[in-house]
């Protein structure tokens, strides 16, 4: 059997429904030709005992010698990646019923988007839940800022966090990740690998690049939520600089002239 990567890497997904890794694949051809060479040790020894050198044994050697020169030793993560990438392109190609997509784990074989509902009705599932534009907006600065306290989110995003945080817990996108070494120890969120699935993301660093949500951008509305300027004068109020009538300095006047008798 001719050697076709793309065709084993197509079974190998199709087989599992966890995500394949490229460690997981390099391990497949790995014991792959530990288990050729055990066979081809067995098959050595009833070489041996053909003397005509044209027997069954012979011939099963030469074929197994056939494919195990096409099978290469190792892997590489190019070759893997390179090829996974073909097979996406080809299932979107021919607007298959699936779709390869890589997350933190690996690649996984999903249903396409076209077909959800009609797998969701054979499950007898409720539509999924589209989260809000607060949760959203509260998912996007806990990605970019991570590790982040709700007092941080609280003052970039100028409102109460309480409700989206626990909604976005409860969805497993965000977790506890730890405590900020700051008065009170508060609590720190994160995002999850489940987060990295949502957003069809390899590791966090894959984030689109973003003016108003770049650390210094963050850093900056924290600062001046956390550090407000205190009003010097009624100037730094709003307020116009003038003195209220009636209360003028008694040095601004001249003094009276002596009464005439």
């Amino acid at each position: 059997m001719e050697f076709n990567l793309k065709k084993i890497l197509s079974a190998l997904l199709f087989s599992t429904a966890e995500a394949l890794s490229v460690k997981d694949i390099q391990a497949v051809i790995t014991r792959y030709h530990n288990q050729a060479e055990e066979e081809m040790a067995v098959i050595a020894k009833e070489v041996r005992t053909e003397s005509d050198g044209v027997g069954t044994a012979h011939t099963r050697q030469a074929v197994m010698q056939e494919v195990m020169a096409q099978v290469p030793s190792l892997l590489t993560a190019s070759q893997i990646r390179d090829t996974m990438a073909e097979i996406a392109q080809e299932l979107i190609d021919r607007r298959d019923t699936v779709r390869l997509l890589e997350g933190p784990n690996g690649w996984r074989l999903t249903v396409s988007p076209d077909y959800a509902d009609w797998v969701r009705l054979l499950r007898d599932q409720p539509k999924p839940l589209r989260l809000s534009s607060a949760t959203l907006e509260t998912l996007a600065v806990v990605a970019y800022r991570q590790p982040v306290t709700r007092a941080e989110l609280e003052a970039i995003r100028g409102v109460a966090s309480d409700s989206a945080v626990n909604n976005l817990l409860e969805k497993e996108l965000v977790q506890v990740i730890g405590r900020a070494d700051l008065p009170g120890r508060p609590i720190q969120y994160g995002t999850t690998e489940k987060f990295l699935d949502f957003c069809g993301l390899r590791s966090i660093e894959e984030l689109p690049a973003s003016d108003v949500l770049s650390p210094n951008t963050l850093t900056d509305f924290i600062r001046k939520a956390t550090q407000p300027q205190i009003p010097l004068g009624d100037a730094d109020m709003g307020l116009a600089d003038e003195k209220p009538t009636g209360m003028e300095n008694s040095f601004d006047k001249e003094p009276d002239s002596p009464a005439s008798h």
